[in-house]
């Protein structure tokens, strides 16, 4: 076949059954490439298998590195050894040269994936390394940081750990792939990544399957949230908004689809504040049944803190809800339309936005369509192709 590409995808930052963005975007676009005809290879451990197996990623080779025996040790050092594991495997490859037009593509900057890119990169000169970098660590002690109090040096050890990554890519990637245009300006250096070497790849959605779901006579919440259990997503702010809703609006219903390592203080907060009938907690959903939930609510609240965009709120906006978030920069590219921004990082004011649109159906209309019509902008076929474009190009 013509033109041909030959797709070396790392995705060894998999960890259980949650989906980040970077997994999203490499699962969904690996799926139209293969279709496609180009040969994509996607190196995973376990985990990282099931996570795509899970998503139906069909009519690709799968290349597994073997870990999970090392799972049940500490976080920390399971994920060093990962690191390591990963890097020896990368070594270990004899070849990438079965085709020729040959892609390495680490889909996230976490060291299992970028340091084997880099190091096959190194290896075979005709390869191009695509570097996946999807949100940068806040700076440490910041105003703005998720990682405060005792979660401080969390966010220092993150912040440090990336930093080494940022340099390896910058200085040796062919292209490198981002979620907005503020983060593009941090890597264009106009020598050897130039504009048109690092791109802005936002995220995508399925805009067909959301019509396949029927509208359901009534909603029965009032908002949704789709995220990680994180401090970056604003979980337990989103608990304290939500009190502030219901302060006003006492049937007022929330629905949170999402797991992480938040879990125990959400449910305690909730607590704190006797709103166990007005939260429910879902946990991890998608496909189908996640579309249900959005059918079934009636605005998508993105109370993040800290983020480069986020593509989960589009998925719901996809089927016509429109959004409330905080007015992070980020946010201002990413969803122009659609969604109320609200100041930073004002608690009252975002429930104000809520009751806003659950009130007042002129501005729920409104912002509906536009919703829709950004998230129609979003379609995954195009995404994916302009991707592959990009590929090519190189």
């Amino acid at each position: 076949m013509l033109n041909t590409l030959n797709i070396h995808i790392m995705a060894n930052a998999a960890h259980g059954p949650t989906l980040s963005g970077g997994d999203r975007i490499f699962i969904e676009c690996a799926r139209r490439w293969a279709k496609a005809g180009h040969k994509v290879h996607v190196y995973v451990w376990e985990d990282g298998y099931e996570m795509c197996k899970r998503n139906k990623l069909e009519n690709v080779e799968y290349i597994l590195w073997p870990a999970a025996h090392y799972k049940p040790l500490n976080s920390a050092v399971f994920h060093i050894i990962l690191i390591i594991k990963c890097v020896i495997e990368a070594f270990r490859i004899r070849s990438l040269a079965t085709y020729e037009n040959t892609v390495i593509y680490s889909s996230s900057d976490f060291w299992m994936n970028s340091l084997p890119a880099f190091i096959l990169r190194m290896r075979f000169k005709t390869a191009k390394w695509i570097a996946g970098f999807y949100l940068f660590a806040p700076r440490p002690f910041s105003r703005d940081s998720p990682y405060r109090g005792r979660r401080v040096l969390l966010g220092l050890t993150y912040y440090i750990y990336q930093w080494p990554v940022y340099y390896l890519i910058k200085s040796c990637a062919d292209m490198v792939w981002v979620t907005n245009e503020f983060d593009r300006w941090q890597f264009i250096d106009g020598e050897r990544l130039t504009s048109e070497k690092v791109m802005a790849v936002r995220g995508g959605v399925d805009t067909r399957a959301p019509a396949l779901i029927p509208e359901p006579r009534t909603r029965e919440f009032s908002a949704v949230f789709i995220g990680r259990f994180h401090p970056q997503k604003g979980v337990l702010e989103l608990i304290d908004i939500w009190r502030y809703v219901c302060e006003k609006k006492k049937d007022a219903k929330l629905t949170m689809i999402g797991i992480g390592d938040l879990e125990n203080e959400v449910v305690k907060r909730i607590r704190k504040y006797g709103l166990e009938n007005n939260i429910v907690l879902l946990g991890f959903r998608d496909g189908v049944e996640k579309l249900k939930i959005f059918k079934n609510s009636k605005v998508v609240v993105h109370p993040a803190i800290y983020d480069s965009g986020g593509m989960a709120p589009c998925e719901a906006m996809s089927c016509g809800l429109p959004g409330v978030s905080f007015d992070l920069p980020a946010l201002r590219t990413y969803y122009p339309k659609g969604m109320l921004k609200t100041p930073c990082y004002d608690l009252e004011k975002f429930a104000d936005n809520i009751l806003s649109l659950l009130e007042d159906k002129q501005l729920y209309e409104k912002l509906s369509r536009e919703a829709f019509g950004l998230a129609q902008e979003w379609d995954w076929d195009k995404r994916a192709e302009e991707l592959l474009e990009a590929m090519k190009r190189l």
